[in-house]
């Protein structure tokens, strides 16, 4: 158990002390993960389990849709998305359509792996910048 306690610590602590960029590529690890283990469950038919794995997720999507700032113009071309990513899962928990969670995951995976272009970017910014300084 006190492992268990120490990985928890360790994990609040990340979650704590990460930036917002950081934060947000959190949030699609997890949905990523979610999406996974729900796709697992409906294989198992674990249904129960499945119905939760996809309520996370679709929560995941949720708090995404809502940090996006409706003044900039790509988060106008992403809130469609987002919708689209939170309907597939919907119709695949209802389903139990495993076609429907890959989809879904295929787009999350896209958006993490941008995501993560953008922070190794804006951290090359960042550094070249203080370099000159």
């Amino acid at each position: 158990m006190t492992v268990n306690k120490h990985y928890q610590a360790y994990q609040n602590n990340s979650v704590n002390t990460a930036s917002g960029g950081e934060l947000t590529l959190m949030l699609y690890n997890g949905c990523i993960k979610f999406i996974k283990r729900s796709m697992k469950d409906i294989q198992n038919e674990s249904f129960e389990a499945k119905n939760i794995n996809i309520q996370k997720a679709q929560n995941i999507i949720q708090e995404l849709m809502v940090t996006l700032n409706p003044e900039v113009e790509i988060s106008n071309q992403i809130m469609p998305l987002y919708e689209y990513i939170k309907f597939q899962l919907k119709e695949g928990n209802v389903k139990n359509d495993v076609a429907l969670l890959e989809e879904a995951l295929g787009y999350v995976i896209e958006f993490r792996d941008t995501w993560k272009q953008v922070l190794k970017q804006s951290r090359k910014t960042q550094y070249a910048q203080g370099a000159q300084v």
